[in-house]
């Protein structure tokens, strides 16, 4: 791993530290426009092309009926499903008290405002399977689009080799009451869903973290076609702010932990001093041989680097600026209470884990939070998914006899101040009836 001090870094140098998952000559875009193209022209066809061209397998169908996913999941072994039955009762904990009715207000006499939730019709949730299978994902979005009451619920997923799922997703799909997954990935899975296929219906919004080629594809499909997208969710990413008290073992083992997610994966380490940047490259190099995705992990760590500060509260600044997916903070408090005055400065972060004894494995698979988070900076200005990014929120207001009387004026000035006399009128007339 590269290793700066912070004090030596301009602002230039931090700038291109912090810019990652760019496409400057547009390679990707111009492939996964070529992609969504082919797939919105030739639907089913084109998915069938590309899964024997991507996943290297020649389906008959491109989805797994209910009877299907049951035979799979059935191989699951006992411990297993108590684990995932573990990780859906906190996430259904956690997202269950985020659907809240909100009160009627009344903003002046006889004016009353309100706003009420409704569930986005039809959502598409894109689970990856390329060189990880994801059933933890599946969980993170099936269950706040079922809390949300979401109408229709279309899962995309790549096939493996035997042109089936993994167990786990189809275990997922039974707790979740999803009686059908389609057999598609990357890029044109986004396609698919964005455009609809003979197969695969049109849906409202899309879901769910990929690699590049899906995080491009989102991105175009929301420019140009009537489909949302959650955010921008692309390789992961984890940025460790440690000082003296962390314990280095802890650390090395967070940091390979997002390295093994995939080549293009990112995993930062700001330390306060030297000292901690060496401990915790010994203990990554006692760790990383170890690992069956070691030759995964070691590409990774290669984008990724050390910045040494003086201080945490240096630390902090540059977190905000690379704005990551997740944080880590391995500093010395025990109590979560007690890390107030250090998380009043974090601006910009998808998810936080406070303390050496909250790995963010712990957030990726149960703790109850929901790891769909914006990646590449996008922590700006996203939030990750929540039963929120489900639903949409309408607004309502009713006005009385006297509201009309109390609001009217006013509005008859503001129209006309602005040059548009049919809105005047529209409340003048009320007003003289």
């Amino acid at each position: 791993m590269k290793r700066y001090n912070y004090s030596d870094l301009t602002k230039t140098d931090i700038q291109n530290l912090v810019q990652r998952n760019v496409d400057p000559a547009n390679e990707i875009r111009a492939i996964v426009e070529e992609i969504i193209g082919h797939v919105k022209d030739h639907g089913d066809s084109a998915l069938l092309d590309y899964a024997l061209k991507f996943d290297k397998v020649d389906l008959d169908k491109l989805y797994l009926d209910k009877d299907e996913l049951t035979a799979i999941a059935s191989t699951v072994l006992p411990e297993q499903k108590a684990a995932l039955e573990t990780a859906y009762n906190n996430i259904h904990k956690f997202h269950s008290v985020q659907l809240k009715a909100e009160d009627k207000i009344e903003t002046m006499p006889g004016v009353t405002c309100w706003r009420e939730a409704r569930p986005i019709e039809k959502v598409g949730l894109y689970i990856p399977g390329g060189s990880a299978v994801l059933p933890s994902t599946f969980l993170m979005l099936g269950i706040p689009a079922r809390i949300a009451g979401c109408h229709e619920i279309v899962v995309c997923s790549p096939p493996q080799k035997n042109g089936k799922v993994n167990a786990f997703i189809a275990y997922v799909a039974l707790l979740l009451g999803i009686d059908k997954i389609y057999l598609a990935g990357g890029a044109q899975a986004i396609a698919a869903m964005a455009y609809g296929t003979e197969t695969i219906a049109k849906v409202d919004k899309i879901f769910g973290p990929g690699n590049q080629f899906v995080t491009k594809a989102k991105t175009i499909i929301q420019s140009t076609t009537t489909t949302a997208i959650d955010m921008p969710a692309g390789p992961s990413e984890v940025l460790i702010i440690a000082d003296e008290t962390a314990n280095p073992v802890y650390v090395a083992a967070d940091l390979l932990a997002q390295a093994e997610h995939g080549m293009d994966s990112q995993s930062i380490l700001v330390c306060t001093s030297g000292k901690i940047a060496d401990e915790v490259l010994v203990e990554v190099e006692k760790q990383v041989p170890v690992l069956p995705r070691a030759e995964i992990v070691k590409i990774a760590l290669e984008n990724s680097y050390i910045v040494i500060t003086t201080t945490l509260d240096e630390a902090m600044q540059f977190s905000n600026q690379y704005a990551p997916e997740h944080l880590i903070l391995a500093t010395a408090p025990d109590s979560y209470r007690d890390y107030e005055l250090q998380t009043t400065n974090i601006l910009n972060a998808g998810s936080v884990f406070l303390g050496n004894l909250t790995p963010e494995s712990a957030g990726d698979y149960a703790s109850g939070t929901n790891h769909t988070l914006p990646t590449s900076s996008y922590s700006r200005a996203y939030s990750g998914v929540s039963v929120d990014s489900f639903v949409k929120k309408i607004t309502f207001q009713h006005i009385t006899l006297e509201g009309i009387e109390n609001i009217g004026p006013t509005v008859e000035i503001l129209a006309e101040l602005e040059g548009l006399h049919a809105h005047k009128n529209a409340v003048s007339l009320r007003m003289k009836k």
